[in-house]
């Protein structure tokens, strides 16, 4: 039986916890790993939160498995992981993903607007100066 989208948000916002900011970031200073899942032109556009790790969400799959060539050995299941994206979506899906291979302490701490908003540190993109 086909799931839909609106089932699957359900599904990973009931398994991930929405953690605001100032949560996240005490995670974090604590040995959490701050996961980036947004795709490298947002990065690249609107900047990225100080510290954070990058996986594209199209391949955490393939980088969270430690018996996938493409393994990142900062994913590691017994490690908190606090992921964000653009608005949350994306985080949970990604956390919802986490959870099923394995992962034991996941977190959703939202959009990257909400990280900037909230005060926390962030690197600006870079001026690509006349390059157009």
């Amino acid at each position: 039986m086909a799931i839909s989208l609106q089932e699957m948000m359900a599904e990973a916002n009931a398994a991930v916890a929405r953690i605001p900011v100032e949560k996240a970031q005490e995670l974090v200073a604590q040995g959490a790993l701050l996961l980036d899942v947004r795709d490298a032109p947002e990065l690249e556009a609107q900047g990225r939160a100080t510290g954070s790790h990058h996986v594209p969400r199209g391949m955490l799959e393939f980088r969270a498995d430690p018996n996938s060539p493409f393994h990142d050995t900062a994913l590691r299941p017994d490690r908190p992981v606090v992921l964000h994206c653009a608005s949350g979506g994306r985080a949970a899906l990604a956390g919802k993903l986490l959870i099923d291979m394995g992962f034991s302490e996941v977190y959703n701490a939202g959009g990257f607007a909400e990280w900037k908003e909230a005060g926390a540190a962030v690197e600006e993109p870079v001026d690509r100066g006349m390059t157009s």
